[in-house]
C-alpha cells in the first residue's frame, strides 16, 4: 500500500482541496494507494481519505499556522504510518502517474529542488518522500528549542535542507512550480497561456495564484502597480487535471 500524506489547517484551503487531491491520486496511480490527511477539521473531507489530528508540535504561536507546522511530520511514531511515504501540499495539481515517486532512490530523502534557488542544495517541500522515523532529530531539535531554529532559518524547507545529510532531488521534468516555471515572463504572460510540460507529474502552486485562481486567469494582488506585471491567462489544463 502506497501512502500519500497531506496536511490541512486553518481556513485558506477548504475540504474540497483534499477531495480533489484524493481524486487526482486515484486517477494517477496504478497500485493500491491511500491518502492520509492530518487536520484539525475533518468536515467535508471524503470518507475514503484517512484522517488524523494535527500532530503536536512546540512552536511559537506566531508560526503555528505557517509551513513550520509541517515539521511535526518528522516525529516518530506518527499515527499508523511506517516505511516510506510521499508528502504533497494541498495546492498542487497532479498531471501524471506518481507511482515512480515511490520507486525513486529507495531509502533516501527525496524532494523537489527549490525552483528559486537552483544549485544551492535547497529542497522545496511541496513534494517530498521520507521514511517514518528517519531524521527524527529534525522534529526533536525544533520541539526542544523552537526559537533557536526559527531564528536561524527563514523557512522550514531551509532548515530541513541544512539538517539532512543525503538529499536527492526528483528528476527536473517531474515537478514544476506553476509561478516560477510555467507562467511566461512579462510581458508574454499577458498573451500566452502557461504550457504544461509533456512529462510533468506534479505542478506546485507556490504562493499565489492558487489552482482555483489560475485556472480562471485570476492573480490576486494588493498593490495596483503589481497588477502591471502579475498576470496569468486562464489555463485549461488546470481545469482538466484539478478535479
Amino acid at each position: 500500500m502506497q501512502t500519500v500524506v497531506c496536511m490541512k489547517w486553518g481556513t485558506r484551503y477548504p475540504a474540497d482541496y483534499v477531495n480533489r487531491l484524493w481524486s487526482m491520486i486515484r486517477r494517477n496511480t496504478r497500485r493500491p494507494t491511500r491518502l492520509v490527511c492530518f487536520t484539525e477539521n475533518t468536515d467535508g473531507i471524503d470518507p475514503e481519505v484517512m484522517t488524523h489530528p494535527l500532530p503536536a508540535i512546540n512552536l511559537p504561536e506566531r508560526f503555528l499556522w505557517y509551513p513550520w507546522r509541517k515539521i511535526s511530520l518528522w516525529q516518530a511514531p506518527l499515527a499508523d504510518l511506517e516505511g516510506e511515504v510521499l508528502y504533497v501540499d494541498l495546492d498542487v495539481v497532479i498531471t501524471g502517474n506518481i507511482d515512480d515517486f515511490f520507486d525513486f532512490s529507495p531509502g533516501s530523502f527525496c524532494v523537489a529542488e527549490n525552483w528559486t534557488q537552483p544549485g544551492q542544495k535547497i529542497g522545496n517541500t511541496s513534494i517530498y518522500k521520507w521514511t517514518i522515523g528517519q531524521y527524527h532529530q529534525i522534529f526533536d531539535d525544533l520541539n526542544a528549542d523552537p526559537e533557536k531554529i526559527v531564528t536561524a532559518f527563514r523557512i522550514e524547507q531551509q532548515y530541513i535542507s541544512a539538517v539532512v545529510d543525503k538529499m536527492v532531488f526528483w528528476p527536473s521534468d517531474w515537478c514544476y512550480s506553476f509561478k516560477h516555471s510555467l507562467i511566461p515572463r512579462w510581458p508574454l504572460n499577458f498573451i500566452l497561456t502557461p504550457r504544461l510540460p509533456e512529462n510533468a507529474r506534479i505542478i506546485a502552486f507556490t504562493g499565489k495564484p492558487d489552482p482555483d485562481e489560475a485556472e480562471i486567469g485570476r492573480w490576486p494582488v494588493n498593490s495596483p502597480w503589481k497588477k502591471l506585471y502579475k498576470h496569468v491567462r486562464p489555463t485549461p489544463w488546470i481545469t482538466e487535471n484539478w478535479r
